[in-house]
């Protein structure tokens, strides 16, 4: 591991990426249940992969009924 940065969206911290010296992309550890999906999803920028996970997300949030 070179270096890790966290996925967190509104406050709720979703997993880490973490750039991989051999390959130069970034690997993607949930660990969050809504986006375990993407667990070790590999990309080439981060962009592309924070936008992958809070996409994950919002429509885990939007499927997933309120409890009272």
């Amino acid at each position: 591991m070179l270096s890790s940065k966290v996925i967190h969206v509104d406050g709720v911290f979703l997993g880490t990426a973490i750039m991989c010296g051999s390959l130069n992309t970034l690997r993607f550890y949930a660990t969050h249940e809504s986006v375990r999906a993407l667990h070790n999803a590999c990309m080439p920028d981060f962009g592309a992969l924070y936008a992958q996970v809070r996409s994950l997300f919002n429509r885990s949030r939007l499927l997933t009924p309120k409890v009272a």
